[in-house]
């Protein structure tokens, strides 16, 4: 992880001392690291409310890119698809992945090293094994009561 006290001169980054409620959409938007863990499917135990990742993608995932291949207009083909905002990250914040740097950012926690606003481009998070890039199965190739057999670890 990057310390931000080891930039000591260097001037203070927006995700530093901006508080996520007061960011920009454009602020906002670029804190996402395009690693596609969000876009997986995930099983919640209905007792200890423990959610399980999956390598079953969301349909509208790139697998390629990591993206959502609709992001605009997603809510058309998934209404269900939840829009992360400030106000309901308390809500969301548990089944978020652990390296999302709106996770991460709830917590007070700093941004990885490998993350694009550190590393100044977008292959990082790949090189560093935290995508899901070339490895997630589509949803619509796997029936729901299926799902248990394709948890997996989250790659950190």
């Amino acid at each position: 992880m990057t310390d931000p006290i080891a930039r000591k001169g260097l001037r203070p980054r927006f995700w530093e001392t901006v508080p996520l409620d007061r960011m920009t959409r454009n602020e906002w938007e670029a804190l996402c690291d395009g690693c596609g863990k969000c876009c997986l499917n995930k099983l919640e135990d209905e007792d200890t409310g423990e959610v399980a990742l999956t390598r079953i993608a969301c349909r509208l995932l790139d697998d390629s890119t990591c993206r959502c291949g609709q992001y605009e207009i997603r809510h058309q083909f998934v209404p269900e698809c939840i829009v992360l905002r400030p106000s309901n990250l308390d809500r969301h914040a548990y089944w978020m992945p652990k390296t999302c740097a709106y996770r991460l950012l709830w917590e007070g926690k700093p941004l990885f090293d490998w993350h694009p606003l550190v590393s100044g481009t977008d292959e990082t998070v790949h090189s560093a094994g935290v995508s899901v890039q070339g490895w997630t199965v589509p949803e619509y190739e796997v029936p729901e009561e299926e799902w248990e057999d394709h948890i997996i670890e989250e790659p950190t």
